[in-house]
């Protein structure tokens, strides 16, 4: 046997062998794509061509407004990223507005793109232009970390959320698909810090009313999850005062226990009563306590003096409760109520709550919606979309309309470490995620 001859022609026949194989896996699995393709219309498949040719610009825009620091305090900030939004939407056709909100909110304001026609859903579109990073932060801008991945403030809370909605409208408006269509597109400028939501929310209310349905682009779960409901988040402050006294005597019937030792027993009280009720969680942010103490409610900032030997005179606590509907919400305070009126020897204490936002209860029509969003994602070859737990997900803008309108939210940029250093976009999943919004808002409006 010539082994020369041989081996050349096994290592042509394994060749050959793979070349079948991969034409097999291939003519395998492109019936899957081409079925998927077959379930869009032309002007579906037209917007995601349009999606890949406008994608540098996209990313372009995020770049720009990533770098741009827009803490909720940061007022020029924020106007300055509405202002390049404004530009944006110009171009597009939309009309734009600044809303001001009293100079005593020590707040931006908000920014407004409105389309107005007669045909299709009328859309109401959530986003924020705020971030929680002060100008005082260490600034972190766009930054490319791999080929798939990108950091920045606020790159996926919320600026993907933003860059993505402009993206999807338009490549609607250049197919034309936006005319005689009734949109909104409402950018709060304080989502992230709202000092007075009564009056910060006020036109935000009113404009949603006149809609039928509800989108918010807060941080993707993916593709395999959507958000029909959210929890709301309300404020407490609880102050405790004791006997101010030498520390030898702490216990005693005369001295009693001190206003830290009655803050604490509060705290943990909560804990035991309430800790295991599902969708509720309470967390106290900050603790102050000493014989003298001091809080500045705009800037957070807390002072406490005090000795080793001396028992507490006076001790603050704030933190957040977060709840899904009104009646779990007045349950848990009238339990964290009955806790507190329970005092230490020679102490006392009490606890005042704020409201800041309501929660967006499931409904009917939200899951209407996500069913609409769930037959695109199928449709478009991404897989089945589910609704999300609300566990998962802490208050947003869109619980101030939730009880007006069919509501979804979550359909913004996916990413990790929101409202942290080093917060991630997924750049590999961004493209996909404005391709299906996009799908969305085109058989909403139709």
């Amino acid at each position: 046997m010539d082994w020369n001859l041989l081996v050349p022609t096994l290592f042509l026949s394994y060749f050959s062998d793979m070349k079948k194989i991969t034409l097999l896996l291939i003519l395998a699995v492109a019936p899957l794509f081409t079925f998927a393709q077959q379930k869009l219309n032309k002007d579906e498949k037209k917007l995601i061509e349009l999606i890949d040719k406008n994608y540098q610009e996209t990313v372009s825009l995020l770049e720009e407004v990533i770098n741009i620091n827009s803490g909720s305090l940061n007022l020029e900030g924020v106007r300055e990223v509405g202002r390049v939004f404004e530009r944006e939407f110009q171009k597009i056709g939309f009309q734009t507005e600044w809303v001001e909100v009293p100079s005593e909110v020590n707040r931006a304001g908000h920014f407004v793109a409105t389309r107005k026609g007669t045909k299709g859903k009328k859309l109401f579109m959530i986003g924020h232009l705020d971030t929680v990073f002060e100008k005082d932060m260490p600034f972190s801008p766009f930054t490319w970390l791999n080929d798939s991945t990108a950091t920045g403030q606020g790159a996926n809370d919320m600026k993907g959320g933003d860059v993505l909605i402009f993206a999807s409208l338009k490549a609607m408006h250049q197919l034309g698909l936006l005319d005689d269509r009734t949109i909104t597109v409402y950018f709060t400028g304080d989502e992230e810090s709202s000092a007075d939501v009564e009056t910060s929310r006020k036109d935000f209310i009113a404009r949603a009313k006149e809609h039928e349905v509800a989108l918010a682009y807060e941080t993707a779960q993916g593709f395999s999850a959507v958000t029909v409901a959210r929890r709301g988040a309300s404020g407490w402050t609880l102050k405790t005062s004791g006997r101010q006294s030498h520390s030898s005597g702490v216990f005693r019937e005369s001295v009693g226990y001190g206003a830290i030792y009655e803050a604490a027993r509060i705290l943990d009280g909560f804990r035991e009563a309430l800790s295991g009720e599902k969708y509720l969680t309470f967390n106290p942010g900050q603790f102050i306590g000493g014989s003298d103490i001091s809080y500045d409610p705009v800037t957070g900032k807390g002072e406490a003096l005090g000795k080793t030997n001396i028992v507490a005179r006076e001790a603050f606590v704030t933190g957040d409760l977060r709840f899904l509907g009104e009646a779990q919400k007045e349950a848990a305070r009238e339990k964290m109520r009955e806790i507190v009126a329970n005092h230490l020897n020679q102490t006392n204490a009490e606890i005042t709550f704020n409201d800041m936002l309501p929660s967006m209860e499931p409904s009917e029509g939200n899951y209407a919606l996500a069913s609409i969003l769930n037959q695109v994602s199928l449709d478009m070859g991404f897989g089945e979309v589910k609704p999300g737990d609300p566990g998962s997900r802490g208050a947003g803008d869109i619980s101030f309309v939730a009880e007006y309108l069919d509501c979804l939210d979550g359909l913004g940029a996916s990413g990790s470490g929101a409202h942290a250093p080093g917060e991630t976009i997924n750049m590999k999943q961004y493209s996909d995620l404005i391709k299906r919004n996009t799908i969305l808002l085109y058989r909403l409006t139709r």
